[in-house]
């Protein structure tokens, strides 16, 4: 058969169930194929929504994600979204066309470097130059891109090579040298770590997006049960352990929840679980636990000792670590420190003003949980709306809270929500927008209403790009350069076009019957929610200080 097919073989055997993408000249031999095969392929409307259409469908199922699309700025225009599932450690398989091998180098028409562009956002990438080597990559890839710390792998097929005949079928075993993944945590570390848990009078766990990876969060539980500590989580970890259990401090850093950060400040054990210490958790970083004893649960051994100390590292596969210390960990004696956390809870709980008839982006995510008796997917924009569907979605299961944490890519959430939707046809998605972050993947609504995905889009339109604007205001005397949105689009008529439900919401009096509409409707909805224009993310931690210099923005 020739390349094209031997691919589809590959991915079929692979047991790969949808790709999204866009054609293009180098890939045509692929589509042609398409149809013999059991993989539904999904056209979205530009390569960067199918890269975070994959991300997202791989975040809410635990599947690696699949993206195709052709060379040249096919390839380029899947970049951002390679990236932003780097940055995350996201499993995705990127596959792009390449013009044929005799004419790499040439400038030939549709020609991009692509291995070379992505060397530093993927795990790794191919170029792949003999058809017959086709199904060891496409094994390896998909290996790669799933084990270990997960991320993105790049395929780059030549058109020759997807021409070219070959007798080659998928390999049944994966074995590549040097690439050797610790997964058992070394028993001498556990003990370690289960120890100074007995010993901690104020210990805390700091669980990151590496335990839903894992999926540790059954274990997370187990272990918070057993020894009552108090749990905070990054951006990407929300989920894996319930914020409606009391022992729940929420998210933590720079828009994280006072209480939370007080307790990392005072805290004498700190146990990071898949968590990486990055610069919107620590603040500044000489200040950050100065009297914690540091533990550090992580399957990347780079990642340990990379930007804090670490006293105790266990490198491992988290829920096997977590397993493991389950088996022998002993409470210890913290009743008042978790006093002193209920008391910090009560002191300093998250608050917005809800005296009046403005419509607060805070209350519309609230009453999103309520109306979907929070069991909704939730994909999130960047900037102001990822922070307050962060700090008010309350989220209970792993995998449910979809946002781009360390590359912050804005356009993420709605093809993210798409892909999740795909993953999980059964769930309610939504994705939390803002006004300026929905306008850059929007052309995805035909995606939505042509596949019938009943996505339902919140937006949270203030006509500003509302977290450089708040920035704007504190620390730049309300130079409001380039963040004015009064331009903005009719978003209803836009809807309408693109065949979506549309729905203008100016009163705080009918958020919910706009909600239970919107949840009605079979297919996608934009729901443009007029809020406060100058409504800000409280709390907050300003750049480059310790996180007990919080501002608290209450009155």
């Amino acid at each position: 058969m020739n390349g094209a097919k031997l691919l589809l073989e590959c991915l079929t055997e692979e047991g790969v169930e949808v790709i999204f993408g866009y054609p293009g000249g180098s890939v045509l031999d692929i589509f042609d194929e398409f149809q013999n095969y059991p993989i539904r392929f999904i056209l979205t409307r530009h390569e960067q929504g199918a890269a975070h259409a994959a991300d997202g469908y791989a975040r809410a199922s635990g599947k690696t994600g699949v993206c195709m699309a052709t060379s040249g700025p096919g390839g380029t225009n899947l970049v951002t979204g390679i990236a932003t599932a780097y940055m995350d450690s996201i499993p995705m398989v990127a596959l792009t066309g390449q013009v044929p091998t005799n004419m790499i180098g040439n400038d030939a028409f549709q020609e991009a470097d692509i291995v070379g562009i992505t060397r530093p956002i993927t795990k790794h990438n191919y170029l792949v130059t003999d058809v017959d080597e086709l199904p060891r990559i496409v094994k390896e890839a998909f290996f790669l891109a799933s084990s270990g710390r997960p991320g993105p792998v790049l395929i780059d097929l030549p058109k020759d090579v997807l021409q070219a005949q070959s007798r080659e079928t998928y390999p049944k075993k994966v074995e590549i040298p040097g690439y050797n993944p610790v997964y058992i945590g070394h028993p001498k570390q556990i003990k370690l770590l289960a120890q100074a848990i007995l010993k901690a009078r104020k210990p805390i766990l700091y669980v990151g997006g590496g335990t839903v990876a894992s999926g540790g969060s059954a274990e997370l539980r187990k272990l918070v049960a057993k020894t009552k500590i108090p749990v905070t989580t990054t951006l990407l970890g929300l989920g894996t352990f319930p914020e409606t259990d009391p022992l729940s401090l929420g998210m933590l850093g720079m828009h994280g929840t006072m209480y939370a950060n007080y307790a990392i400040m005072d805290s004498d054990l700190l146990i990071a679980v898949g968590a990486r210490f990055d610069d919107r958790i620590t603040g500044k970083i000489s200040e950050f636990a100065p009297h914690a004893k540091v533990a550090h649960i992580d399957i990347d051994p780079t990642s340990l000792k990379k930007n804090v100390r670490v006293d105790i590292p266990v490198v491992g596969d988290v829920r096997l670590v977590l397993k493991e210390l389950n088996k022998i960990v002993k409470p210890g004696k913290i009743g008042p420190w978790l006093k002193q956390i209920k008391k910090w809870k009560k002191d300093y709980p998250l608050v917005y003003q809800d005296d009046d008839d403005v419509i607060r982006p805070q209350y519309v995510i609230e009453q999103i949980r309520k109306v979907t008796g929070g069991k909704a997917i939730i994909a999130t924009e960047v900037g102001q709306n990822q922070m307050w569907a962060a700090q008010y979605c309350c989220m209970t299961e792993p995998r449910t809270f979809l946002s781009s944490g360390g590359l912050g890519t804005m356009g993420y959430g709605f093809p993210a929500a798409i892909g999740a939707q795909v993953a999980c046809p059964d769930r309610v998605v939504f994705d939390i927008a803002g006004d300026g972050s929905i306008q850059m993947n929007i052309q995805e609504l035909t995606t939505a209403v042509n596949n019938k995905l009943p996505v339902k889009i919140a937006i949270l339109n203030n006509n500003y790009l509302g977290m450089v604007r708040q920035w704007q205001e504190m620390f730049y005397e309300k130079n409001y350069a380039g963040t004015v949105l009064d331009d903005n689009p009719d978003f209803i008529k836009l809807a309408e076009a693109y065949g979506a439900l549309g729905i203008l919401i100016e009163k705080k009096k009918d958020v919910i019957p706009a909600l239970k509409k919107a949840l009605k409707y079979k297919g996608p909805v934009m729901m443009d929610f007029r809020i406060a224009r100058e409504e800000n993310v409280w709390p907050m931690v300003p750049s480059g200080v310790s996180i007990k210099q919080m501002i608290s923005g209450m009155t």
